[in-house]
């Protein structure tokens, strides 16, 4: 279930798990809370990807597939705002 919480673009930047923050990352419209999942303890995912970015283009390389997204650390945090959502 995705909840009906918009993110910003600058809101998901600002979650990197840096000064207390919590580590959020996007892929195809949808934001995750990764700041639990022990592969994300630094804030940044074997060496390739950081917390706070959209890894929607990255996905595609990576040796998994979205299915990464079901495990029990990852909370679904909301929809990633699009230019139409704002207008």
């Amino acid at each position: 279930m995705i909840p009906e919480r918009l993110i910003t673009i600058a809101e998901l930047k600002r979650n990197t798990g840096e000064r207390g923050t919590r580590m959020w990352v996007a892929n195809d419209g949808i934001v995750y809370d990764v700041t639990d999942c022990p592969k994300w303890r630094t804030g940044l995912h074997e060496l390739l990807h950081f917390a706070g970015q959209d890894l929607t283009s990255e996905l595609p390389e990576a040796p998994h597939h979205e299915e990464v997204f079901k495990h029990d650390c990852i909370i679904v945090v909301g929809k990633l705002e699009t230019l139409h959502d704002s207008i």
